[in-house]
């Protein structure tokens, strides 16, 4: 899973890399709010690790800033502040935790791994689809009767998309945010098409149609 880590702290920031690789995510780090916001809007995240004295535009702005664009990707705030107001700004700005410095990298794990688990309703590390299918919520991979799927980026991307919003019914803009990135152009054609090749690992009746609005996993 794809982690956005803003630290300005360069030997905070690869000792926390390091780890989070070595535990089997994709870490991109970035070391002021500018570069944050940029990446944000150029590629997908499952998370945001945030510290929030950086340079340019601090970590509790620029949660406040990507909550107004309806991003919803979960956000934990990683912070040597400890006052009371300081956490209540940083829930305010739309943040699903809070770690305070100094802290264990054990910790920090164990708070990942709790928050993006709830983004999915589940405590397994595999979502089952049906039966025969599951979906590794780590390594993004389909798999079927044991046997692992290939699923092109797109095709994944909307996929745990409808995964976390399980018998909701997700909109086209929705979609269309989270599955393209910002400097892409989209279609409902090629929307249509990555449908259609799911339908075809999971099955047709997995995947709902709602006229007009959007598509739902079932």
């Amino acid at each position: 899973m794809k982690i956005l880590y803003l630290e300005d702290d360069l030997n905070l920031s690869q000792t926390v890399e390091e780890f989070l690789k070595d535990e089997g995510f994709d870490v991109v780090c970035v070391y002021d709010g500018d570069e944050a916001l940029e990446s944000v809007y150029a590629q997908n995240f499952d998370l945001f690790l945030l510290d929030v004295n950086v340079p340019q535009i601090d970590g509790f702005q620029l949660l406040k800033e990507l909550r107004g664009a309806d991003i919803s990707t979960p956000a934990i705030f990683i912070t040597s502040l400890k006052g009371i107001n300081d956490l209540s700004l940083g829930y305010e700005s739309g943040a699903d935790d809070y770690i305070k410095k100094p802290f264990a990298l054990k910790e920090l794990l164990l708070r990942i791994n709790a928050l993006l688990k709830r983004e999915y309703k589940t405590h397994e590390q595999l979502i089952k689809i049906n039966d025969t299918i599951d979906f590794n919520l780590y390594s993004n991979e389909l798999i079927k009767e044991g046997e692992k799927i290939a699923l092109n980026h797109k095709e994944f991307l909307l996929l745990k998309l409808l995964l976390k919003h399980k018998n909701e019914c997700v909109s086209f803009e929705n979609i269309y945010q989270n599955v393209w990135q910002f400097n892409e152009s989209h279609s409902y054609m090629s929307l249509r098409t990555y449908v259609k090749n799911l339908r075809k690992h999971i099955g047709k009746e997995h995947i709902l149609s709602i006229k007009n609005f959007g598509y739902k996993l079932v």
